[in-house]
C-alpha cells in the first residue's frame, strides 16, 4: 500500500522545475545539490544528462534533511553536433552558441534520477526532445544575451522566456525542454511503486 503522505524533494534550484511540479499537483520541498556539474562527464551527451541526475538526486538523497523522501533529481544538456552543452560560461560563449543554434535542430537531453531514501533504490532515465531554432538577427541575439538569461539555462535558451519567439517548434515533450518531463516522471515514481496522484497536495 502506497504512504499517500510521502514528502518529494526536488534537488534543483530550477525555478521552472519547480513551477513544473507545482502545476501538475505536487508541492515538492527544494534541496539544491550543490554538485559542481562540470567535474562529471559522460560518453554521450544524453549519458551524461542522465549521470548529472543521477550525482545531484545521490547528493540530496544522502543528507540527513532528506531521510524518508522520494528525491527527484533533473539536468539538462542541448545535444549539437553530437556534443553536449550547458549553460554558457559568458556572454560571449552565448553569442556564438546562438550563431552556431539558429536556423537548425538540436535535441535537449534532460536526465531524470528519483531515489526512494526509504529503500535506496534509485530509477533513471533520459527524455529527449528535438528543439528547431528560428533564425534571430545578430541584433536580436545581442539583445537577448545581453539580458542575462542565456547564462542561466542550458542550451543558453528556454521556452518560457525571452528566447521562445526565437524557437521555431519542438518535437516532443514541452516540460522536458524547460526540465523536467512529467509524463517520465510519473513513469519513474511507478517503478518505485507509487501513484504519481497519491503525491498531490
Amino acid at each position: 500500500m502506497t504512504d499517500q503522505r510521502r514528502r518529494l524533494v526536488l534537488a534543483s534550484a530550477s525555478p521552472a522545475r519547480l513551477g513544473l511540479l507545482e502545476q501538475a499537483g505536487l508541492a515538492p520541498e527544494v534541496i539544491v545539490s550543490g554538485v559542481d556539474e562540470d567535474a562529471l562527464s559522460a560518453p554521450t551527451p544524453a549519458a551524461l544528462a542522465r549521470v548529472l541526475a543521477e550525482t545531484k538526486a545521490a547528493a540530496v538523497a544522502a543528507r540527513p534533511e532528506a531521510a524518508g523522501a522520494l528525491v527527484v533529481g533533473c539536468d539538462s544538456v542541448l545535444e549539437l553536433d553530437g556534443e553536449a552543452h550547458g549553460k554558457p560560461a559568458d556572454a560571449e560563449e552565448a553569442t556564438a552558441r546562438w550563431k552556431e543554434m539558429r536556423g537548425r535542430s538540436g535535441v535537449l537531453r534532460t536526465g531524470h534520477c528519483v531515489i526512494d531514501t526509504l529503500t535506496g533504490r534509485s530509477v533513471s532515465e533520459t527524455g529527449s526532445t528535438t528543439v528547431r531554432f528560428g533564425e534571430p538577427t545578430d541584433a536580436e541575439i545581442a539583445a537577448y544575451v545581453a539580458t542575462g538569461e542565456p547564462l542561466y539555462v542550458a542550451g543558453a535558451f528556454t521556452l518560457d522566456g525571452r528566447s521562445a519567439p526565437f524557437v521555431d517548434s519542438i518535437d516532443g515533450n514541452h516540460g522536458n525542454v524547460l526540465g523536467l518531463s512529467m509524463p517520465l516522471l510519473r513513469t519513474l515514481l511507478a517503478e518505485h511503486g507509487v501513484t504519481i496522484t497519491d503525491l498531490w497536495a
